[in-house]
């Protein structure tokens, strides 16, 4: 299993992949990802008003859409990067991984991520780290990870 420890810094729209090699290593950036859908307005992401459904009575019937609009952006977004993840662990890139990201985010990267992928998660941090330099980054995983 390689040394390599892989950090996810990310929110619904914005991420990065970091690369640590081991001791004294520090971080390296593998990977830079926008996703502008997640940054829009949720009536720019709908492409329709709730359709019309006949009511009961003399009322007016509609149905709204099951999921938010930038919600199912998020979840996107995280199922791209849960799938980035998942490969990096089965082509042998990473033998354990941090993730940090808000809350609300977190929870869907870790609904996206597959089981063997998400037992080498180590540390999570519901954070939103992502507008933070390297070095700011390297001060909050001097917990987790000797850079």
């Amino acid at each position: 299993m390689p040394n390599t420890t892989w950090i996810l810094v990310a929110n619904a729209s914005t991420a990065k992949i970091y690369a640590n090699h081991g001791t004294k290593k520090g971080l390296k950036i593998l990977k830079e990802t926008e996703h502008p859908e997640s940054r829009q307005k949720s009536a720019d992401l709908a492409t329709d008003r709730p359709g019309h459904m006949p009511g009961i009575g003399n009322g007016h019937g509609a149905c709204q859409p099951q999921t938010d609009p930038k919600r199912n952006a998020a979840q996107h977004f995280a199922q791209e990067l849960a799938r980035e993840f998942n490969h990096g662990r089965s082509t042998n890139q990473f033998g354990r991984a941090i993730l940090i990201a808000p809350s609300s985010f977190m929870g869907l990267l870790n609904d996206k991520l597959d089981g063997p992928t998400a037992k080498l998660v180590s540390d999570r941090f519901e954070k939103d780290y992502t507008k933070a330099s390297e070095k700011e980054l390297t001060g909050h995983l001097e917990s987790c990870i000797y850079l």
